[in-house]
């Protein structure tokens, strides 16, 4: 897969190469709020820790072979996803992308998610 393909396939999440990593972020407020809507009374506000909630519940579910490889280092206006092992973290970037774009599979995840 070449890396224009890759980054189509996750947009509008992003990946970025470092010298010993790799991460994946997204600015949050624009991409799925409907998701943390669901549970707004609780506190959830679709912010990048509420993104790594999600994002952690789908990793230990879906691909817990990974679980300790992709880690999460969210901010208020940013989710972001990083990894010394590239290739375990494009794996999770394809897959979470492909679960958030199917509702009936994020919103079952999300009722596991913890605010943090």
């Amino acid at each position: 897969m070449s890396t224009e393909d890759f980054e189509k396939i996750i947009s509008p999440f992003f990946w970025s190469e470092h010298e010993n990593s790799a991460s994946v972020c997204l600015n949050v407020g624009e991409y799925k709020t409907e998701i943390f809507k669901a549970r707004a009374e609780e506190g959830f506000e679709g912010n990048g820790y509420d993104w790594a909630s999600l994002a952690n519940v789908f990793l230990e579910e879906k691909l817990p072979h990974l679980v300790g490889i992709v880690k999460f280092d969210p901010e208020g206006s940013m989710y972001c996803a990083y990894s010394a092992d590239k290739a375990a973290l494009k794996q999770f970037a394809i897959a979470f992308k492909e679960a958030v774009e199917d509702k009936d599979v994020v919103h079952d995840l999300f009722s596991r998610a913890e605010l943090d």
